[in-house]
């Protein structure tokens, strides 16, 4: 996994504050390749309670994380009851790692 633990630490806290403590985060794509460089950072949080505004909160997601990392390509897959499932959600949970 490419992040080291204050990136970690960011990405726990700002999707804590915006979809609660019980989201849960998959880091997959080109950063769980270690011999991998650069990438954007895709991430897939899992909450257990509908979402009643899924676009502006991965977009604030989003935005909390490159205001305290820096500028950086984000990715967010948000998975929630009630919403629409792709391949890709299932690509993230079984490749993804938990953070």
């Amino acid at each position: 996994m490419r992040l080291n633990q204050h990136e970690i630490d960011v990405i726990k806290a700002a999707t804590a504050e915006i979809f609660g403590n019980e989201a849960e985060i998959r880091l997959f794509g080109s950063r769980i390749d270690d011999a991998a460089r650069g990438g954007d950072i895709d991430l897939m949080v899992t909450v257990n309670q509908p979402v009643d505004n899924p676009a502006w909160d991965c977009a604030r997601l989003e935005g909390s994380i490159i205001m305290k990392l820096g500028e950086q390509k984000i990715d967010v897959l948000l998975e929630a009851p009630g919403l629409k499932r792709f391949p890709i959600h299932e690509i993230a949970r079984e490749q993804g790692i938990r953070l």
